[in-house]
């Protein structure tokens, strides 16, 4: 049974750091490209952050140079570091696995970003 697992979301105030872990099961994970997304109310769901099976990370220009993406293949997990948080970053925050045709997707994880 495929899961992708999401943690540690939360409140946090304007510039302050989160980090997001994603545990994977149930799938080949090292196979896999694993890939940030959010999701703000009334808003469609884009992409944060990407990091390929051979480690290619990709950032959207809203998040580059605040967060890190990175993936521990012996954990089968993957992580989002945020940094620098702005209001503007509040969203759902959901973990996805893609590989060819093939794409999972984790239940989401909440993150506020507010005084």
């Amino acid at each position: 049974q495929v899961q992708l697992v999401e943690s540690g979301g939360g409140l946090v105030q304007p510039g302050g750091s989160l980090r997001l872990s994603c545990a994977a099961s149930g799938f080949t994970y090292n196979s896999y490209d694993m890939g940030w997304y959010r999701q703000a109310p009334g808003k469609q769901r884009e992409l944060a952050a990407k990091i390929t099976s051979a480690t290619t990370t990709y950032y959207a220009d809203s998040v580059k140079g605040r967060f890190t993406i990175s993936r521990d293949n012996a954990k089968n997990a993957v992580y989002l570091q945020m940094n620098s948080l702005k209001p503007e970053d509040t969203a759902v925050y959901f973990c996805r696995a893609a590989l060819g045709l093939r794409n999972y997707w984790g239940q989401g994880t909440q993150v506020t970003v507010s005084s």
